[in-house]
């Protein structure tokens, strides 16, 4: 029975939470305090908020915090005050004016916040909101130190030889040393170390991948492509972890990372306070050359390096325009296949990356296919949007409590450790008839557990659904969706991602 109005003066909510999960006591020792502040005030909590191992920095991830909110705005609140230990565990925001807005949120529907260790009273007057703005900048730059502090710690330890986060990479393993710098054991995928003295150090994997890591300088430096190098692994059935086929981005990874020739280097992307990742030029690079075993000879990395600097030398686009334009003129036409033919041509990658697609070349070139070719443009969007759209999948799952990792560029997404994710967006086309139709292409996407297929509105710019499709339900390369697709298909139709969250979580045999 919901509580009438006048009846809830004397309800109250509490909201806790802890930025990691190594702050065991952390919510309960707010509970303890919220509970004291309660009895004092003669309040009775009838609901709990919990954010437990979750960082202040964001509204992102905390299901607590956004359950709240959401009560909220469909009012469906059934208490008038929410009792937060302290300013600081309602958020660390780095725009205080953030923290201030969600507590607005909750005065629109008649519900007040109260800080229950503050030495003020969020009462409104002059006093109270001067105290409470300092303490939101307060918590927010204690963040900011924070971060410098951690960061010039991982500098420090780099500079030892310790690894910093992340996977080890294909033929390298992770070693957990204890305090003293003796070996306890290597890392399995995903585990990481429990105890703050312990440190991790790469060692070599396995010889059979160690082999096939110098296999891949030697043929590069021979003169065989990473498309190729990648495609002659995967007919060998030499994958990556887990089940991973390889792709000419993994394999420049494994020729342009230091780590192979036993040099630590950290710092080369950055997502401080959880902001925005970005990439940072070489000169801020962190480096500590000998701190692992290598797996490559310095002589091979560096033929490798030279290889890609020769192949990386800037061409001005009137030479690479002049000489598309000499191939036009030879052959009467341009196409794909043609100018790769051809070893004075430019390459497509060169083409598309330079000028935005193969057809804007044609255009500057003079020549105008027959085709129409106004889909290119629209799949050049679509590759935009692809990390676009991966972002709101993770904050979307983020938020219903899963957590996500994995190769977000890639759309490879692995969710609570449990399951595989490879995000795919298919774009909405209009046949002759006026009908919708949507075409999904997997190709190496099969490796993953689940696909996710984002299927897109008219405009090719809002999602509409998503597909959710197991790898064994995935018979062919190609599929095509219209409206209506009957039971078989419909079925792993969905409006949102609460399902797929859903699927990521554990369950009892017996509930099961």
């Amino acid at each position: 029975m919901t509580p009438k109005p006048a009846d809830l003066r004397h309800r109250a909510a509490e909201y806790v939470r802890m930025s990691t999960d190594h702050q065991q006591y952390s919510t309960e020792n707010q509970r303890i305090a919220i509970a004291e502040y309660a009895l004092t005030h003669g309040l009775t909590i009838v609901r709990t908020y919990a954010d437990e191992g979750k960082s202040g920095l964001r509204l992102e991830g905390r299901t607590g915090l956004t359950q709240l909110l959401s009560d909220a705005a469909e009012k469906r609140v059934d208490f008038a005050v929410l009792l937060v230990y302290d300013v600081s565990r309602w958020g660390r925001f780095q725009d205080a004016d953030e923290s201030a807005y969600y507590e607005f949120v909750l005065k629109q529907v008649g519900v007040s916040v109260a800080y229950c260790a503050e030495p003020f009273s969020n009462d409104g007057t002059p006093i109270s909101t001067i105290m409470k703005s300092v303490k939101r900048a307060m918590a927010g730059e204690y963040s900011r130190e924070l971060s410098t502090k951690v960061f010039q710690g991982q500098c420090r330890l780099i500079q030892l030889g310790f690894r910093q986060g992340g996977p080890a990479g294909f033929g390298l393993r992770r070693m957990l040393l204890d305090e003293h710098g003796q070996p306890k054991g290597l890392l399995k995928r995903g585990e990481r170390k429990s105890l703050q003295m312990e440190r991790v150090i790469l060692v070599p994997g396995p010889p059979e991948e160690q082999a096939v890591v110098r296999t891949i300088y030697t043929e590069f430096i021979a003169g065989r492509s990473e498309r190729e190098i990648a495609q002659a692994l995967n007919e060998r059935g030499v994958f990556l972890e887990p089940e991973r086929p390889w792709s000419c981005a993994t394999v420049r990874q494994v020729l342009t990372n230091e780590k192979y020739v036993g040099c630590n280097v950290f710092n080369r992307r950055s997502f401080k306070l959880k902001q925005r990742r970005v990439k940072n030029p070489e000169d801020i690079w962190v480096r500590h050359p000998g701190s692992f075993e290598p797996i490559v000879p310095q002589e091979l990395f560096d033929a490798a390096r030279d290889v890609l600097a020769r192949r990386s030398v800037r061409i001005s686009d009137e030479a690479l325009l002049m000489s598309l334009r000499q191939l036009y003129e030879e052959r009467g036409m341009l196409s794909g296949v043609i100018i790769e033919e051809c070893s004075t041509a430019p390459s497509l990658g060169q083409l598309r990356s330079r000028f935005g697609s193969l057809f804007r070349a044609y255009q500057l070139v003079g020549y105008t296919p027959e085709r129409d070719f106004t889909y290119i443009a629209i799949n050049a969007h679509l590759r935009k949007l692809l990390p676009e759209t991966v972002c709101r999948v993770v904050d979307q799952l983020s938020a219903l409590g899963v957590q996500v990792d994995g190769e977000q560029e890639q759309g490879i997404l692995h969710l609570s450790g449990e399951v595989s994710v490879c995000v795919i967006i298919s774009r909405c086309q209009a046949t002759p008839a006026g009908r919708r139709r949507w075409k999904l292409r997997f190709g190496s996407t099969v490796v993953a557990d689940l696909i996710l297929a984002v299927r897109m509105c008219d405009d090719n710019a809002s999602i509409l659904d998503y597909y959710i499709i197991p790898r064994d339900e995935i018979t062919r390369d190609r599929m095509s969706l219209a409206d209506d697709n009957g039971l078989a298909l419909d079925a792993f139709r969905f409006d949102s991602l609460d399902s797929l969250a859903a699927l990521t979580q554990r369950a009892r045999i017996g509930a099961a």
